[in-house]
């Protein structure tokens, strides 16, 4: 399947979808100017998914990447989760404030979830992509019956050949350059943290599926060396999250241009899971923490509670500044601005 043709891109260039900071503006943007424009729609449940998507359908008639998550559900433990509070407990006082007195499994699994599956039967945004795992194929299944194709991300060869087993039409090649959560099946397992363009070279190798590059790319040229080592397109995250369309705040923003954080790094700290982030007070915090972290997105429900009572005090250093290792070459300018520039150099590197 040409890949690009099917799904009527002018350049193989996709925005990823970023949970929270992606909007139907920049969604719509970004697939009207030529490329794949991308919602995350892990966090939004049900009612939230289908008002975004049908306010990115008003902006645009071009297929949309609708993004879900497929963890395993939380594994609950009462004795760890009170630990955790209460190793959060002094941050929230010097904030004037008190950790909850519970958490909370605030993300419903797509893998446990038909309602969403059945509204995106019904929505057809033309593209379902999968992170953190599969769901039963007959879902995949059901999904292309509607008129979508189905993505699925991997970070190993293994993870790959699982998403080839279960029907899926593409790969989503995640390197560990990426920004926000790592994609990885088994989130206690040991990760290969394989570099993007030498997973895709692995999965091309292997694996009879467009693959799609995901990683640290922010330029044409990174652009150009993801294409010559066998993906059929880029999916570039980083790179738009301080356009006009983002729904970052100021304070991630802020983070974002603050040069003496240092590079983005991995922390489980904020929400259960292994994630890409500018490393902020938060990120500080959890390096200093020796107690075990509660399973995703229990988490990240205190992780929130934390970032609100801090920015309640004037502090926006507690936020989830997911960002991938390519942050300091950030991108300005509008959603479509910004894909037109990668795509004028991709041609560039190309010549």
């Amino acid at each position: 399947m040409d890949l690009l043709s099917h799904l009527g891109l002018k350049y193989p260039l996709l925005q990823a979808p970023m949970a929270g900071v992606s909007t139907p503006e920049m969604a719509a943007a970004v697939s009207n100017a030529g490329g794949l424009g991308a919602l995350g729609l892990g966090a939004a449940g049900v009612d939230g998914a289908r008002r975004m998507l049908r306010a990115t359908r008003a902006l645009t008639d071009r297929v949309i990447n609708a993004n879900v998550f497929c963890h395993a559900p939380a594994m609950r433990d009462a004795d760890v989760e009170a630990d955790w509070l209460t190793a959060l407990a002094p941050q929230f006082a010097r904030f004037g404030a008190k950790p909850p007195e519970a958490l909370h499994e605030i993300y419903r699994s797509f893998a446990v979830d038909r309602a969403m599956c059945d509204m995106l039967i019904e929505e057809a945004p033309g593209v379902v992509s999968l992170h953190f795992g599969l769901p039963d194929p007959r879902w995949i299944g059901a999904l292309q019956a509607a008129g979508n194709l189905v993505f699925a991300s991997a970070t190993s060869l293994a993870e790959a050949r699982a998403c080839v087993a279960a029907g899926v039409d593409a790969i989503v090649a995640q390197g560990i350059e990426a920004g926000g959560h790592r994609g990885v099946f088994e989130p206690d397992a040991e990760d290969a943290c394989l570099p993007v363009l030498t997973l895709v070279h692995q999965i091309t190798a292997a694996c009879d599926l467009p693959v799609i590059a995901a990683g640290g790319l922010m330029e044409g040229r990174d652009v150009a060396r993801a294409l010559a080592a066998g993906a059929v397109a880029a999916q570039l995250g980083t790179a738009f999250l301080d356009c006009p369309e983002s729904a970052a705040d100021a304070g991630y923003r802020a983070a974002l241009r603050d040069v003496e954080l240092g590079p983005p790094v991995l922390t489980k700290a904020i929400s259960g899971r292994a994630a890409r982030a500018v490393p902020n007070a938060f990120v500080t915090l959890g390096q200093g923490l020796s107690q075990q972290v509660p399973d995703y997105p229990v988490t990240y429900d205190a992780g929130k509670a934390l970032n609100a009572a801090a920015k309640a005090a004037g502090d926006s250093g507690f936020g989830a500044h997911w960002a991938g290792s390519g942050l300091r070459r950030l991108r300005q300018g509008s959603a479509a601005e910004i894909l037109q520039q990668i795509a004028e150099e991709l041609m560039q590197a190309q010549r």
